[in-house]
């Protein structure tokens, strides 16, 4: 019914993407303002509504780095309750900074991590102290120009028409892909096929002749309590609690690891509430199982930590995710094309 409602829709996709393609003209004129920095500036993004696992990428790409240059995250703080600029400590709270820019400051406490809506304003405060500036989430704000462009495409979504709102997911055109320097498909399969890939890389070079593309997929680490110790749920009764975009891969996942699962579902970023809460100690105190607990996601578990009252009679752990390439050159690519773009940059007199 949804689905049908969607296509039903689409003299509006028609009318949205027109304006998507006029506004995107108007900055490749210059007919609207783009700034450009000294700085090198990496954007990480996508063409798609969520769930692409921009987070991982941001993740790999300040850990290849960070290490060359003194590198800051700068990301809009989706879902905070705060205005303006704002740097993130590693106790602040996910209403005030976002539950992604904690996650990636508890992940790095020695990288600056900063929320700011407005990317320019956010660079301009970072630049005199940084050599490298990695934005999350960024490619469709157009007001600032980066010096390079990491474009993540679900592998899902190329087995669907890529239409954009309110028909499809996207809400950019698949031609901007042409802005991007690497394409990275995530969450593919693990046996992902070179038929597969074929397909995938043809449909993208008709838009782009000259990015990397590359094959990635979640890579699911090992549980973690809220004590910061590692936990094995093998065997366990899980309350599974997710706020995240596309939580039933994780859910496969789990499936094969534990003895049962119950899953609480939210929408991504939700922000939990005492009720929410108290649905969640419901379903875990209901549960018959002296080898239970409560799983989420690393993202979820920054705002569910709030409750820390609430949960201490409560098993709480949360699931981290890292990013794997399917090939191991193409990753050798991806980290010498993007560091040698930003020490050119860097070392420009």
């Amino acid at each position: 019914m949804i689905r049908l409602l969607r296509y039903l829709l689409f003299p509006f996709t028609i009318i949205y993407a027109l304006v998507v393609w006029i506004r995107n003209r108007l900055y490749d004129l210059k007919l609207l303002p783009s700034r450009s920095f000294d700085i090198p500036t990496v954007v990480i993004g996508n063409l798609a509504v969520g769930g692409t696992g921009k987070s991982p990428m941001t993740e790999f790409v300040v850990s290849s780095l960070k290490g060359h240059f003194k590198t800051a995250i700068l990301s809009r703080g989706y879902g905070r309750s705060t205005k303006g600029f704002y740097l993130v400590q590693t106790d602040s709270s996910a209403m005030d900074v976002g539950d992604e820019p904690l996650q990636f400051k508890n992940k790095f406490p020695a990288v600056t991590v900063a929320v700011c809506e407005d990317r320019c304003t956010g660079v301009e405060k970072l630049q005199s102290t940084h050599q490298l500036i990695i934005l999350d989430d960024a490619y469709q704000h157009r007001k600032l120009s980066p010096l390079f462009n990491i474009l993540l495409f679900d592998f899902l979504s190329f087995s669907h028409p890529m239409f954009v709102f309110p028909t499809g997911n996207f809400r950019d055109l698949l031609m901007e892909a042409k802005r991007a320097q690497i394409i990275t498909i995530t969450k593919c399969p693990i046996d992902l096929s070179n038929e597969q890939k074929k397909r995938i890389e043809n449909k993208i070079r008709y838009y782009n002749k000259e990015a990397l593309i590359v094959f990635s997929y979640i890579d699911y680490l090992e549980p973690i309590n809220s004590k910061g110790n590692l936990i094995d749920v093998k065997g366990k009764d899980i309350i599974l609690v997710t706020g995240i975009a596309k939580p039933q891969p994780l859910v496969d996942y789990l499936q094969n690891k534990t003895n049962s699962i119950q899953h609480i579902s939210f929408k991504d970023h939700h922000s939990f509430t005492e009720s929410d809460i108290n649905q969640i100690a419901k379903s875990y105190h209901d549960l018959a199982s002296s080898n239970k607990i409560v799983l989420t996601t690393e993202k979820d578990f920054q705002r569910l930590k709030t409750f820390k009252q609430q949960f201490t009679a409560i098993d709480l752990a949360y699931l981290p995710i890292g990013l794997q390439f399917h090939d191991p050159i193409q990753q050798e690519i991806f980290h010498e094309r993007l560091y040698n773009a930003v020490a050119q940059s860097v070392n420009q007199p």
